[in-house]
C-alpha cells in the first residue's frame, strides 16, 4: 500500500476543511494510506513573500523535521507545493541544508499531479452534463506548473466541457499579501478576470487554489454575479459520487 503525508495548508485548515476531506478521501479512494501529522502548519509563502527570509527558514526546517519519513508529502494547492518544491530550495542553496531541501522538494507533489501522474487514475463521471471554465493560479502554473494534470482530471469527465478562459494565465489580482498591500490594483484585476468568466457563459468555475476562489466568489458575489464556484477536489468528489 502506499503511503503519504497529507499537508492541508493554513486556507484549508481554516477555511476549506470539507476540500481538505474530499482530497483525502479521493487518495484512499486509490488504496492510498494518507498520514496527518497534527503539528503541521504553514508553508511559509506569506513571510517569504514579503521578504521575511529567516523567519520563513524556521517554518521550512519545522516542516523538514515533521514530514521525516520518505513519503511523498501531497498538498491540495499549487500555490503552496510550489513553495515546498521550488522555494526552499532557493532559500537553502550554498547552506548545510540544500541537499536536505532537495531531496525533500523532489517528495512535493500538488493533489492533482499525484493523482494524474503517479496513480494515473481514471474516474465514471456520475454527474450530469455541465460546462465549467478553470482557473489557472500563479504559483500552480509557473512555479508547482501543475496545471496540466488538473486539466487532464477535467476532461476525463465524460459530461463536464471544459470552456478555456481567453486570459487565463493573468492572476485574479489575490496573490496573497498583494491584496492588502494593493487593494485598489487587486480588485482591477479580479474585475477583469470576472469579465472574462461571465463571456464563457458556464454553469460553474473550478480552480484548485482557496486563496484564487475566495477572492473571485467574494468579488462575484459583491458584484451580485451569479456563477457558482468550486474547489477541483470537491468538485471531483461530486463527480464521482464521493460527495
Amino acid at each position: 500500500m502506499k503511503k503519504v503525508y497529507f499537508f492541508a495548508t493554513c486556507l484549508g485548515a481554516a477555511a476549506y476543511a470539507d476540500t481538505c476531506l474530499h482530497a483525502i478521501q479521493l487518495l484512499q479512494k486509490e488504496g492510498v494510506e494518507v498520514i496527518f501529522k497534527k503539528d503541521q502548519t504553514c508553508c511559509g509563502q506569506p513571510s517569504y513573500n514579503s521578504g521575511y527570509y529567516e523567519e520563513t527558514k524556521k517554518i521550512a526546517l519545522h516542516n523538514l523535521k515533521l514530514f521525516d519519513s520518505d513519503y511523498p508529502i501531497i498538498l491540495p494547492s499549487g500555490s503552496c507545493a510550489g513553495m515546498m518544491k521550488s522555494d526552499y530550495k532557493e532559500l537553502f542553496q550554498g547552506t548545510q541544508y540544500e541537499e536536505a531541501f532537495n531531496q525533500f522538494s523532489a517528495r512535493i507533489y500538488e493533489l492533482s499531479e499525484y493523482l494524474d501522474k503517479v496513480l494515473q487514475v481514471r474516474y465514471y463521471d456520475m454527474g450530469m452534463p455541465i460546462k465549467i471554465t478553470w482557473h489557472s493560479n500563479c504559483h500552480a502554473l509557473r512555479v508547482a506548473q501543475c496545471i496540466p494534470s488538473a486539466k487532464n482530471l477535467l476532461r476525463s469527465l465524460k459530461n463536464v466541457e471544459l470552456i478555456e478562459l481567453e486570459r487565463e494565465e493573468e492572476c485574479c489580482g489575490f496573490g496573497g499579501t498583494f491584496s492588502v498591500k494593493e487593494p485598489e490594483i487587486s480588485r482591477a484585476m479580479v474585475h477583469e478576470k470576472i469579465a472574462d468568466i461571465q463571456a464563457r457563459n458556464i454553469d460553474c468555475l473550478v480552480a484548485a487554489d482557496a486563496g484564487c476562489l475566495m477572492n473571485i466568489s467574494g468579488a462575484m458575489a459583491k458584484m451580485g454575479v451569479q456563477i457558482p464556484s468550486m474547489h477541483l477536489y470537491d468538485f471531483l468528489a461530486k463527480r464521482i459520487g464521493i460527495a
